[in-house]
């Protein structure tokens, strides 16, 4: 396990940074994870760690920004340490899809594939069991 993980995970109140997802219903613990990725130095330091699940890790890689369709604009992506969640992002309880409140919310939306199949299912039995938000 990660030197930072208990640090982190406490911090992120057991939920992935970046989508929300309740860690206490997996059956293993979340990632820690660079925002900014050591191959864009970024720095091993609690400022630049989130906790992340494993399907926003995976698709978040070592990028940090991403285009929009109406826009060829280079958008970041949203970084916990600098970024409010509520700002950025809304849940519709009924769909249990997530959306951009901002071009920041819109562009990790889209690349972290937040509103996949297995995503939208998932939360929205998290939405039913009162586990999420």
């Amino acid at each position: 396990m990660n030197l930072y993980y208990v640090a982190i995970a406490e911090r992120a109140n057991h939920r992935c940074e970046y989508c929300q997802a309740p860690e206490v219903v997996f059956n293993f613990p979340f990632e820690v994870e660079h925002i900014v990725p050591i191959s864009r130095q970024g720095a091993s330091n609690e400022a630049n760690l989130a906790l992340a699940c494993r399907s926003c890790n995976l698709r978040k890689g070592t990028r940090i920004s991403g285009t929009l369709l109406d826009s060829n604009a280079e958008v970041r992506f949203f970084h916990p340490r600098e970024d409010k969640w509520s700002e950025h992002f809304q849940v519709n309880a009924e769909s249990g899809k997530v959306t951009g409140r901002t071009s920041i919310g819109e562009v990790t939306v889209k690349y972290l594939e937040m509103n996949s199949p297995t995503q939208v299912i998932a939360r929205r039995l998290w939405i039913q069991l009162g586990l999420f938000p």
